[in-house]
């Protein structure tokens, strides 16, 4: 991440303009300010932090706001550099070469990128865990006119299978790196036609790590077509016999179970353990009969809320840094800052699995997100909802 550090802080003269780029406004913490910045219609803040031990400030991006091009960052922080610092100790400002300013096509940066570039998609495929791709890149060949989405926590296994893809031109693949259970909970309903698992991590001591769950089952129904299917390949009967009890708290589905079925590919990991003769399981679910709806008009518990200025005192008073965890979301109250008149608030919420950090800003007109709402998954509107008491109990 670009960053630079000086030992003078030149006074900040706000709104400031200049080659593209806007600093806006600046929100006052403890030992760290935020500065407010755009350029073409991107949002993002530097952070201005203070060593006083050593008497010289870190000037860098904060990370959970970076823009979409590192490029945009850079510029920002060389103005910055330019026009309010002095006495310049070191910098990493300079673009490198890396991949992390290389744009891979077949690859979504982030969800909000993904679902803008599947509407419209009249079949979907999605593999959760695609390690080295060949189960992935055997459908693409196999299905053109169906968009294969591939899902994986690994970046150097999006890049290889990735540039695997075009060096085949396979331009029927999409690749993002997240957690499969933050995607299902943002797809629209009856939109997949068939979800993959293959031998994913068993943890057979650590069952509530798994991928499978109540909760996945409900969201591969909804999202999967009334002829839709979801498929596990494993190695694991532990992991199998689970996913089938967790699959049967439906009223009505079908599911074909196999053994040592041989398949048309073989992932690196299915030749290694059938070299060690272990046993191979196979369960397919179709026919769901629960297929709910995911309801768009949901509204997050803080809009039209609003605090006087006497209430955003007791707030600035009474706010801590606090952890709130329930059955399945969690809401962290990370830090606080000041504006000229507002208080900016930095959560951590919704699933413990895919955890969302936000700015959230209170006004006396308005409580609003500092940049882009968070996804209205079900965890991250309870972790709202909770920050909505909380808020009111601290203005009291």
């Amino acid at each position: 991440m670009p960053n630079f550090k000086c030992k003078i802080l030149k006074e900040i003269q706000l709104p400031f303009q200049k080659d593209g780029v806007e600093f806006l406004w600046l929100a006052k913490g403890e030992n760290v300010n935020l500065l407010f910045t755009r350029i073409k219609e991107e949002n993002f803040f530097i952070q201005i932090k203070k060593d006083d031990r050593k008497q010289e400030w870190l000037i860098k991006g904060e990370k959970h706001t970076k823009p979409s091009q590192i490029g945009y960052l850079q510029k920002a922080l060389l103005l910055f550099k330019e026009n309010f610092t002095q006495d310049i100790i070191c910098e990493a400002v300079a673009l490198k070469h890396t991949r992390l300013i290389q744009k891979t096509p077949l690859i979504a940066n982030d969800l909000k990128e993904l679902l803008e570039q599947i509407q419209n998609k009249k079949q979907i495929y999605i593999e959760i865990g695609f390690g080295s791709g060949r189960h992935l890149l055997y459908q693409a060949k196999q299905n053109p006119n169906v968009l294969i989405i591939g899902i994986e926590i690994y970046t150097p296994a999006l890049e290889q299978v990735a540039k695997l893809a075009l060096s085949e031109n396979l331009n029927n693949v999409l690749l993002i790196e997240t957690d499969a259970r933050l995607l299902l909970s943002v797809l629209e309903s009856n939109l997949v036609d068939k979800i993959f698992l293959h031998f994913p991590v068993p943890w057979d001591k650590k069952p509530h790590r798994r991928v499978v769950g109540l909760n996945f089952a409900n969201e591969c129904a909804r999202v999967l077509k009334d002829t839709g299917q979801f498929e596990l390949r494993t190695d694991s009967y532990m992991y199998f016999s689970f996913t089938l009890e967790t699959f049967l708290n439906f009223s009505h589905l079908k599911a074909e179970i196999a053994k040592n079925k041989n398949l048309e590919i073989s992932s690196k990991y299915e030749d290694r353990w059938k070299r060690q003769e272990k046993d191979i399981y196979d369960l397919k679910i179709s026919d769901f009969s629960e297929s709910k709806r995911l309801d768009k008009n949901q509204k997050f518990a803080i809009e039209n809320l609003k605090f006087d200025l006497e209430e955003l005192d007791c707030i600035k008073k009474n706010f801590k840094n606090n952890v709130f965890k329930d059955d399945d979301f969690f809401l962290y109250t990370e830090k606080l800052y000041t504006t000229e008149k507002d208080i900016i608030i930095k959560v951590a919420l919704g699933a413990f699995y895919k955890p969302e950090h936000v700015y959230i800003r209170l006004g006396k007109y308005n409580t609003i997100f500092v940049f882009e709402d968070p996804f209205k998954t079900k965890e991250n509107l309870k972790a709202i909802e909770k920050l909505r008491e909380i808020l009111y109990s601290y203005s009291k």
